[in-house]
């Protein structure tokens, strides 16, 4: 598995505590508690931190992003790590400037089919395709992480 995979694999699931506890538990040290028992040799630490910051930083207009490519689908009734795989690919898609569109994608959707349901990856694969679709060759908002 590669470093960055596994920062994603580790941001995904910090993400995911961090939704299922309503955000009363400190995004922080739950991500520190992840990289040591989960990621202790980890080469790109700071990459699954400024993830984390990223999206937590940007979850209102990146949910709003959500709410607008899947309106079947009310934010709450997504799955958490569906949820939260999607805010990881909308984050790497619209404000990262190094990650091809395309690699966040791909991530995204082996993320999904890895710790989601039996749809999960298609599901990702339609709402960040379409995003994709939209925005053309990878314009982002903002281009520093």
């Amino acid at each position: 598995m590669s470093s960055r995979h596994l920062g994603r694999t580790v941001a995904m699931q910090t993400l995911y505590e961090w939704d299922f506890n309503a955000g009363r538990t400190e995004v922080k040290a739950i991500l520190e508690r992840n990289l040591k028992d989960m990621a202790a040799g980890l080469t790109e630490p700071d990459f699954p931190r400024q993830l984390v910051a990223g999206v937590i930083k940007n979850q209102t207009e990146i949910d709003g992003m959500i709410v607008q490519y899947a309106p079947e689908w009310p934010l709450e009734k997504i799955t958490i790590i569906d949820r939260n795989v999607l805010r990881l690919g909308i984050y790497e898609l619209k404000f990262v400037a190094d990650i091809p569109a395309k690699v966040a994608i791909n991530e995204a959707i082996e993320i999904a089919k890895a710790f989601g349901g039996e749809s999960s990856g298609k599901f990702i694969n339609g709402v960040l395709g379409a995003i994709y679709k939209e925005m053309g060759e990878k314009e982002t908002i903002n281009p520093k992480v």
